[in-house]
């Protein structure tokens, strides 16, 4: 909770936040008040299909070139984004904070074989990696969110088996381990609630980076074909050449996606100030 507080003690975090529940809502309830389903067609009075319709009426955010309704597809769409960003994020913490406490505590042959692993997986570019396994593969939404946790958990792992290796000669720890403590006590009792803060971190990194490689590999056309979502979006625009033209259809995406990474920079620079003391008031 603490936390939150501090997040919410700062205007940018505080007006992070809010942007943040706002896409969590519509991601929730999107697709119940969306006027049309992601892929469905709007017609007009006359039963013609309403194609690359500026904003009007009944299509609030225009249509595309196959008279698909702009905003609809932009509720749907969020709900992929967040749906990516949350597990993926979670996912890749979750391993992240298991092997850096696993290297720094144990060290040895355990720190040297999760290290290398961890090299490994630093050696690995994420988009021609992911573009060559769904081209491989069936693409869906369970395995962008599978690539992006492969390629996001390195990173705290690395940071937090460097804060797990100072811990570990402190006297309290020392303290512990004389009091007959076990390993997995000292892990689970005094270690790991000294590096939550910075798996909370990298948990709002990851995403912020979650739905900015979704978007990107769904622009690219590598995205779940049955899911709607931001960079899928752009991709359909870019592919009708309509990037110009039809500015109802590239805005909206866009503008969400720039909103929404915005707003988790924002939270997570307050965030800052709960882990180094020296930023806090006096």
């Amino acid at each position: 909770m603490r936390g939150f507080r501090v997040i919410l003690d700062y205007p940018s975090g505080t007006a992070g936040a809010i942007v943040v529940v706002v896409f969590s809502l519509l991601a929730v309830f999107g697709p119940a008040i969306a006027p049309h389903g992601p892929f469905e067609v709007v017609y007009n009075t006359d039963h013609s299909v309403l194609r690359l319709s500026p904003p009007v009426a009944n299509a609030l955010f225009g249509t595309t070139n196959q008279g698909m309704d702009v905003f609809s597809q932009l509720l749907w769409g969020t709900r992929s984004a967040l749906l990516v960003g949350l597990l993926s994020a979670v996912g890749s913490v979750v391993l992240g904070t298991a092997v850096g406490l696993a290297s720094g505590y144990f060290g040895g042959w355990t720190d040297e074989v999760l290290m290398r692993l961890t090299d490994v997986a630093f050696g690995i570019p994420f988009l021609p990696f992911a573009m060559v396994v769904i081209s491989l593969s069936k693409p869906s939404l369970g395995l962008v969110i599978l690539l992006v946790v492969v390629f996001l958990w390195r990173i705290p792992a690395r940071v937090i088996r460097a804060q797990v290796l100072s811990l570990r000669s402190r006297p309290f720890i020392w303290a512990a381990r004389a009091a007959g403590a076990s390993h997995a006590r000292i892990l689970a009792r005094h270690i790991a609630p000294n590096v939550l803060p910075l798996s909370f971190l990298y948990a709002a990194i990851g995403v912020q980076t979650g739905v900015m490689l979704e978007a990107a590999l769904s622009f690219l056309g590598f995205g779940d074909p049955n899911a709607m979502s931001w960079g899928a979006m752009l991709n359909a625009a870019f592919q009708a050449g309509a990037m110009r033209s039809a500015w109802w259809w590239v805005l909206p995406p866009g503008v969400a996606l720039s909103l929404f990474v915005t707003a988790i920079f924002m939270i997570t620079r307050a965030y800052e100030e709960l882990l180094n003391p020296r930023l806090r008031a006096i």
